[in-house]
């Protein structure tokens, strides 16, 4: 198939694996990347799949771009069951993985099973070979990764990706790194290391035969890189990364602090992306993109002195500072840098740390639960601590690996009301009482409390298309809502990062590009490729009612519709959602849903998913 590789499928049960064809009706039906991924595994996991069962599938994708010249397509999406949602999850990495999974000819690794003993792959021209990882359990995801490179011969042309300890230990929101760029979000990692497999190491040649027109990608990437070469977003993300995140955020009152009871981080100004610049070192990014988003830091001085990561990106310093309350830039460094090597997803490890710091100031768990700590907001050296805890999953950090949702079950006492989660997965770094379109899409995300996935709603910070939102209103924003979820879908049959969309070239480019790339002329056509998002979308709302799961999990935490929102006298202060169910009613109707969330049987079938009709009757009807 033009423009497309295959399938490699590898069964760990039996140490077999096989290449296939990509069906010829899919590229036109789920594009590639992200909607392959959910096409295998709505059709390859069954209803109420034990996520770390020999049935789950860890499924890794790529995009048609992926490995060309053309910069911001180099990524990878993990496809899996969720431990910590029990529905959809949907984790993006970057580095060089994905590049290399079209190198060697695939756009997507299915693994299935489970191996006895410890394994990693090693993919190359001849195959598949499973080799012995016994000698790598139990290391951090950077030695692992440069074991499994110096096994495999080393070289340039090769890459790999691993899971540390903490998806080893089966902690919930264990990720998977390429290099020390993680797909992080919904537990893929845990799934990897239940499934005993360590790592996967590929090693190809930087070369693509099959485009359908590669002098036509070559003319698209002169322009790519002509009009990013001018664009002033590209220009600030290349000088900051995202490290500039602080002043924005806590300038509207968004910077989620102390588990989400303020938008407002005081001493914010400690953190900024100038303070970052400071300790600066290097930088990294994904496949040849210009961007080197990824600023490498050091601690110069205190207590963590000599602490190096690849970051800590937007997400990463708010979670390790503001559900916390802390204000230190090496702790935030040292946090992420932690993360990084057990495998860990920084969002929910902030989460549940912030959610354990309230616990812990109401009386619910006391010094007894916690291994004898003092959990005290602004304590940095307990929340250092605590990653390790977790990391290792030792005494009080097997409690803190669960995730908040399982933790509020666990402890009870009414917990529950300070859980900030969406469907088991902890919120990111946006406060949506003040991005009130924002929160819907947490709300009614596949995926649970992402910032990804298209939730985040550019249109309240000033996009204007389809148009401009005003971030307080509480009506009339669903159909946005699902433009943005619907575009991410689409965007990520690419698979293209998502800053990408910023740098005035992707809208008018991206399709063309496909089209290059495959000859299929109908990607050029956005009417087109809207249907595809929303048909991607569909797919996966299908599948996670197949897992259990119905309107009622379309919800928010307590805090966000009952506690109005104080900003320390910044615009937008007290605010709440006070409308979501009115709002999800709307949302539903547009999206051809009925009241309950579950979609029609006429909107599948217009979206050609009729085989999944029979699918949600039989899930429905056990009640």
């Amino acid at each position: 198939m033009i423009g497309y590789g295959k399938f490699l499928r590898v069964n760990l049960s039996n140490r077999s694996y096989s290449v296939e064809d990509i069906p010829e009706d899919w590229p036109r039906l789920y594009g590639g990347g992200r909607g392959f991924g959910a096409k295998l595994l709505y059709d390859g996991v069954p209803d109420f799949c034990d996520p770390f069962g020999e049935d789950n599938k860890v499924i890794f994708c790529t995009g048609v771009l992926a490995g060309t010249n053309l910069q911001a397509f180099h990524r990878w999406i993990v496809i899996t069951k969720s431990p910590l949602t029990d529905g959809y999850c949907r984790a993006v990495g970057g580095s060089t993985f994905g590049a290399y999974m079209r190198f060697a000819g695939y756009d997507c690794i299915v693994v299935e099973g489970k191996s006895e003993k410890p394994v990693y792959l090693s993919i190359n021209d001849s195959g598949c070979e499973f080799r012995d990882a016994s000698h790598i359990w139990g290391k951090d995801t950077e030695a692992a990764q440069e074991t499994i490179k110096e096994e495999l011969g080393g070289g340039k042309n090769m890459s790999t990706v691993a899971i540390g300890q903490a998806g080893e230990n089966r902690v919930l929101f264990a990720g998977i790194f390429c290099d020390r760029r993680s797909a992080s979000r919904g537990g893929c990692g845990a799934v990897m290391g239940a499934k005993n497999l360590k790592g996967i190491g590929i090693a190809a040649n930087r070369s693509l035969d099959h485009l359908f027109n590669n002098e036509g990608i070559i003319e698209l990437s002169k322009k790519q890189a002509g009009i990013m070469a001018t664009n002033e977003d590209y220009r600030l993300h290349k000088h900051y990364g995202t490290t500039d995140g602080m002043l924005s955020r806590n300038g509207m009152g968004i910077f989620p602090t102390r588990n989400f009871r303020s938008g407002y981080l005081e001493g914010w100004q400690n953190m900024t992306g100038e303070h970052f610049m400071k300790l600066r070192t290097g930088a990294g990014g994904c496949y040849i993109c210009g961007a080197v988003c990824g600023k490498i830091h050091e601690v110069q001085e205190g207590e963590y002195k000599g602490a190096v990561s690849e970051g800590p990106e937007y997400e990463s310093y708010w979670s390790l500072s503001g559900p916390i309350g802390v204000v230190n830039i090496g702790a935030t460094i040292m946090g992420d840098k932690l993360c990084d090597d057990y495998g860990l997803d920084t969002i929910s490890t902030g989460g549940v740390i912030g959610f354990a710091y309230e616990l812990y100031e109401k009386g619910i768990i006391t010094k007894e639960d916690t291994d004898g700590l003092e959990l005290n907001y602004g304590d940095h050296g307990v929340m250092i601590e605590l990653i390790h805890k977790i990391g290792r999953y030792e005494g009080f950090g097997r409690i803190l690996s669960m995730g908040v949702k399982r933790m509020a079950e666990h402890y009870g006492h009414g917990s529950a009301d300070y859980a900030m989660h969406v469907k088991g997965m902890e919120l990111g770094g946006y406060e949506p009482r003040g991005l009130k379109a924002t929160g819907y899409a947490y709300a009614t995300s596949n995926v649970g409390g992402t910032h990804g996935a298209g939730s985040i709603a550019f249109q309240e910070w000033g996009v204007p298309f389809p148009r401009l939102l005003d971030r307080f209103e509480d009506f009339g924003k669903e159909d946005v809502v699902i433009h943005n979820q619907n575009g991410n879908c689409t965007s990520e049959i690419g698979v293209l990062c998502s800053f990408a969309n910023g740098w005035g070239w992707a809208p008018p480019f991206y399709g063309p590009m496909l089209v290059a790339a495959t000859g299929i002329e109908e990607f050029a056509d956005r009417g087109f490729m809207a249907v595809m998002g929303d048909r991607i979308f569909n797919l996966e709302r299908s599948f996670i009612i197949r897992q259990g799961m119905t309107g009622k999990d379309d919800t928010l935490p307590k805090r966000a519709t009952t506690e109005r929102l104080p900003i320390n006298g910044i615009e937008g202060e007290g605010q709440i959602i006070a409308h979501l169910p009115e709002v999800l009613q709307a949302y539903y109707a547009l999206r051809g849903w009925d009241t309950g969330g579950i979609p029609t049987k006429e909107r599948l079938e217009s979206l050609s998913l009729d085989y999944v009709v029979p699918d949600l009757a039989r899930v429905l009807s056990r009640g």
